[in-house]
């Protein structure tokens, strides 16, 4: 017999916590470096859970679906209607993304995820989702069946282990207030290269260099990130933030505080989104600064964002030792 497909409602609360404790050790069997089991998982897990059916409604956009079976849980979606970054805008309306921790048990019925992915998507445009994303780990069991529902990957998330701290190469040096200008205007031309990589998925906002800089104003004083720009004086010729990783990219059953993000990383050696250039020499050098800043946070592994067809780009981290270890995959 086929699943029943229904809502979560906090009577579902323990059943619910225990089968994201058991996604979330299946998470760390892939890495448990970049995926460590928190020792409070369930606390963390539970308060997840209870605020999002808690606040679930059409506006807040927080889904929780569960396939039933024999009278037990045997599967669980976590969605959301994901903000968009400011310097982006949204054509027809924000998306759907799919988070990591979508999971069905071992012994479930056959097709149970299959359906629960079908109806999930249902459910994310009835509350108004424009189109659709779906996040999980590469090694992952959903990513096969995304890719069987035309998902493609759009957004490589490449982890790396094991910082040591080195001194600062010559061409690289801390950003200052003078550098975000040249910071803004490559980010601009960041944009446009996103832009034209999938039209579908990234759409410049027309405010977008005011907003960015504003945004890079802000950051310089906070002091959980590092700024990093190469080039001589007067001049940008790459940049890079290194930062503590968001709790949108990690499921609420690991502890985070030893992982950092780079997602704001351009240089003039992967303008060209086909081959590196300059040998991919300062963008390796703005690579090494930022792991060297992770080191000195104590940070265990870090996940640096990528386009998945920003072919240069990806050459060049997987020259330094990234992998990829998560994706985010746009529906056709």
């Amino acid at each position: 017999m086929p699943p029943a497909i229904r809502q979560a409602t906090p009577k579902d609360l323990p059943e619910m916590v225990d089968l994201l404790v058991r996604d979330g050790e299946h998470r760390t069997s892939l890495d448990p470096t970049l995926w460590p089991l928190a020792a409070d998982a369930q606390t963390r897990i539970e308060s997840v859970v209870v605020g999002g059916l808690d606040s679930f409604n059409p506006s807040a956009g927080v889904l929780w679906l569960l396939a039933e079976a024999s009278g037990r849980i045997v599967g669980i979606t976590h969605t959301m209607i994901v903000p968009v970054p400011p310097i982006y805008r949204v054509a027809e309306g924000p998306p759907g993304l799919f988070l990591d921790d979508c999971f069905t048990t071992e012994d479930a019925p056959p097709g149970t995820a299959e359906a629960l992915l079908v109806a999930t998507e249902a459910a994310l445009r009835a509350t108004g989702a424009s189109g659709l994303i779906a996040s999980c780990p590469a090694a992952g069991p959903w990513r096969r069946l995304y890719e069987r529902h035309g998902y493609e990957p759009v957004t490589l998330y490449m982890a790396k282990h094991g910082f040591s701290i080195h001194a600062l190469p010559p061409s690289v040096r801390p950003a200052r207030p003078e550098d975000v200008s040249g910071i803004v205007k490559l980010s601009a031309d960041h944009r446009k290269t996103l832009a034209e990589l999938n039209p579908r998925f990234w759409h410049v906002h027309p405010e977008a260099d005011c907003r960015f800089e504003g945004w890079m104003q802000y950051s310089q004083t906070l002091t959980d990130r590092d700024m990093i720009v190469a080039g001589v004086p007067g001049e940008v010729h790459g940049y890079i933030i290194a930062q503590p990783v968001s709790p949108l990219l990690v499921s609420a059953a690991h502890d985070i505080r030893a992982i950092g993000v780079i997602d704001d990383f351009y240089d003039q050696d992967f303008a060209n989104v086909s081959a590196v250039s300059n040998g991919g020499a300062t963008a390796a050098d703005l690579l090494s600064t930022a792991e060297s800043a992770f080191a000195r946070r104590d940070f265990a592994a870090a996940l640096a964002v990528c386009p998945a067809a920003w072919t240069s780009k990806v050459f060049l981290l997987e020259r330094e030792g990234y992998r990829t270890a998560k994706l985010w995959m746009l529906k056709r």
